[in-house]
């Protein structure tokens, strides 16, 4: 189990993504691959573009539904494709798009584009329907409310499927070792603060039995830690009570309804609060 808890850790940190800025100039000769709901540009390699487009429709397809989400005749078709680019190495990449160099790819909201690099498997089923999950959740909620980090990015998390049953296993593992981050730092964090290698960080935390405790961490534990919790969370909302109910819950922030209101109108008999979300949440991960 430790070992696990160490291999999704990391390839939850590894995974992390952008959603700022954009392509530079650079005067690449883009090919360009059409499929119904995106498009692909590419400086080489052909068949890699096609297994990112095919793959592209089949993550839409998928993430569509478990999120509840409507389809509308012209959601993401025509001139409203998602642009995928695909540069050839991560030296270009973080040289067009300025990004910092832990970066494997980014997503702007407003262009609807996805921008990565070839980086074969990893890319295909970790990043891209990460990245796809970002741009869907978002295009469902909007920008009017105020949507949590964790559950931009829980969504995301969950989406890449191979992760979701080692997530589960490590939200366990986590509880029982008294090793989850409080709800209040789930809230409220701000993940840029804990940017320094070495130091330590001391955060509030919540035992099994209720009581208040303490966690040392350092900054990659820490924000590995909240991207799992993040994930764990919104698969507890999906698994727990369904994608019907979820897509309530998104609406009703996209309506711009405060987080608790959206709670209690989708989950009037289960979750009316922050604290209840948290006390299902252990409860959930409490079953074997």
């Amino acid at each position: 189990m430790r070992e696990k808890t160490i291999k999704i850790l990391i390839i939850l940190l590894m995974s992390l993504s952008c959603f700022r800025g954009g392509i530079a100039s650079g005067g690449e000769q883009w090919k360009e691959m059409k499929g119904e709901h995106f498009i692909v540009y590419f400086l080489q390699d052909e068949k890699f573009a096609k297994g990112v487009l095919d793959k592209a429709e089949v993550y839409y397809r998928n993430i569509a539904t478990d999120l509840g989400y409507p389809r509308y005749t012209d959601f993401w078709l025509w001139d409203k494709r998602v642009k995928i680019y695909i540069y050839e190495d991560h030296e270009s990449y973080i040289k067009a798009t300025g990004m910092p160099r832990w970066s494997q790819g980014m997503a702007d909201y407003k262009k609807k584009q996805i921008v990565s690099y070839i980086w074969s498997k990893d890319f295909l089923e970790s990043l891209l329907p990460h990245e796809i999950a970002h741009l869907i959740f978002r295009d469902f909620v909007g920008f009017r409310g105020v949507i949590p980090l964790w559950l931009d990015e829980g969504v995301a998390q969950w989406e890449e499927e191979p992760k979701r049953s080692v997530i589960t296993e490590v939200a366990r593992d986590f509880y029982q070792r008294d090793s989850l981050l409080s709800m209040k730092d789930m809230m409220g964090i701000n993940l840029e603060e804990f940017n320094e290698p070495g130091k330590v960080y001391i955060r509030p935390t919540k035992t099994r039995k209720g009581d208040p405790g303490v966690l040392f961490m350092s900054s990659e534990h820490l924000i590995s830690t909240y991207y799992m919790e993040a994930a764990s969370l919104v698969g507890f909302l999906i698994s727990k009570y369904g994608s019907e109910s979820f897509a309530v819950f998104c609406r009703e922030l996209r309506n711009g309804k405060p987080l608790e209101d959206a709670f209690r109108s989708a989950y009037p008999s289960h979750i009316k609060s922050i604290d209840e979300l948290d006390e299902k949440w252990r409860e959930y991960l409490e079953e074997r």
